[in-house]
């Protein structure tokens, strides 16, 4: 079998995604859908770390969220993110995959607290590690929370997946002519304003020069093409 591009990898998935058609709340095809892609990249022995958003259930700059405390709104986004993090721990093991929980929220009759030794130890025990509760900070997103933990647990690349297949010049769901960038640098992404990441993010990924595949996660066997070493999406580094 051919020896996997990473050793180690964060996995970061939106909370919107989990949705599907439904638009809100979690949709059970849907998890069956991600459970049967993540293991097809465990299967190749790869190391797996996951950080999912909150947007499906509740996000701090929601229109919903206007007239709250930002403080606030964005603790209820961070519970959000454990909800989504518990789904999807419950659907990985279902199909036979060793999963678990971490948060930076303390919370111990739902997951274990996030501690980034504990993290990589879990990890290299073929665990897949699920880190929900953002940075555990209001005022970062969950994009910001993933680059960290990739940085804190030694990832080797952050895999963003998005549904659409990489990182364009203008949104390709509504400008006809938008091109997509096979690679771009750190500083490309902030200069050219383009949605990859927010700045935070990217700028961390940049200064721990941690490099980030932006991918189509609905696309099947994406997530094991990019882990066998096929230029797949829109890679960011330098």
């Amino acid at each position: 079998m051919k020896k996997p591009a990473f050793n180690r990898l964060l996995l970061k998935l939106s909370g919107e995604s989990l949705a599907g058609e439904i638009k809100a709340g979690i949709n059970p095809q849907v998890l069956r859908i991600f459970a049967e892609e993540i293991k097809k990249a465990y299967e190749l022995g790869v190391e797996i770390g996951i950080v999912l958003g909150g947007g499906n259930i509740f996000r701090g700059l929601s229109t919903d969220a206007v007239n709250m405390d930002r403080v606030t709104a964005d603790h209820m986004g961070m519970l959000s993110t454990v909800i989504n993090s518990l789904a999807l721990k419950d659907m990985l093991m279902q199909y036979g995959m060793p999963a678990k929980v971490m948060s930076s929220i303390q919370m111990d009759e739902f997951a274990e607290h996030y501690v980034s030794r504990d993290a990589k130890a879990s990890l290299s025990a073929k665990d897949i590690v699920i880190i929900a509760g953002g940075t555990g900070n209001p005022f970062f997103t969950t994009d910001t929370a993933a680059v960290l933990r990739a940085i804190e647990i030694n990832a080797d690349v952050v895999l963003k997946g998005t549904r659409v297949d990489g990182v364009y010049n203008a949104d390709p769901e509504k400008v006809e002519d938008a091109f997509k960038f096979d690679e771009l640098t750190y500083m490309e992404v902030v200069k050219k304003g383009l949605k990859v990441m927010d700045t935070t993010a990217i700028t961390l990924a940049m200064e721990n020069e941690l490099p980030v595949i932006v991918f189509n996660f609905n696309g099947r066997n994406n997530l094991k093409r990019i882990i066998s070493g096929e230029s797949i999406g829109t890679k960011v580094q330098g």
